[in-house]
């Protein structure tokens, strides 16, 4: 099959990949936009668990103010180089995510994050809830990991879906770009602000 400029250009603008890799990926899988895509968020995963262990010691701290000032966001992503954390696809990158933070409000990072009071707070209302609707007992505890599973995805940041793209996690996002950056990079910290509310 053909693959015609169109198709390249479509690609591009669906990952952010650049236009060789995407005439490559769509060799691959004879012209499926589609199928190319996933090759593509595959090998961006591929990329970053490689590069999951390098140092990330440069990086930037950003800020976020929602339209009408009643929302602000502080947040600090890390890098490998200046160079990167320098790169507009970086600093484009920040600004998605401290604008996502004001939107998606996450509490954590990451569940590692979360703590040990937290999780058994939310564990105790998901088998009450689902005793008092009259659940078998047999069949509590795997309701309530799937509770817990709907509680990490609504309040980890890197499990959440991206306000811009509801197809894909921040975290997935986050592998793309280490993908295109050719770097490690993480979300150290994050503090979302709210006119009126005590932090």
């Amino acid at each position: 099959m053909t693959i015609t400029a169109g198709m390249v250009k479509e690609l591009r603008e669906k990952t952010g990949v650049g236009m060789m890799k995407c005439k490559q990926a769509l060799q691959e899988v004879n012209g499926d936009v589609g199928a190319a895509e996933k090759l593509l968020r595959k090998q961006g995963e591929a990329a970053a668990a490689k590069k999951a262990d390098r140092a990330t010691g440069e990086g930037i701290v950003s800020s976020y103010i929602h339209t009408g000032g009643k929302i602000g966001v502080l947040i600090e992503v890390n890098c490998e180089t200046d160079f990167a954390a320098r790169s507009d696809d970086f600093q484009e990158l920040v600004r998605d995510l401290a604008m996502h933070v004001a939107a998606a409000a996450p509490r954590f990072v990451k569940r590692d994050e979360v703590t040990e009071a937290d999780l058994e707070e939310e564990r105790e209302i998901a088998r009450d809830q689902a005793l008092r609707a009259g659940k078998p007992e047999a069949i509590v505890d795997k309701i309530v990991d799937g509770k817990m599973e709907k509680f990490y995805a609504q309040h980890c940041l890197l499990e959440q879906p991206f306000v811009k793209d509801p197809d894909k996690t921040i975290g997935e996002l986050m592998h793309e770009a280490v993908g295109r950056i050719g770097e490690n990079m993480h979300v150290k910290r994050f503090t979302r602000y709210v006119l009126g509310e005590d932090n």
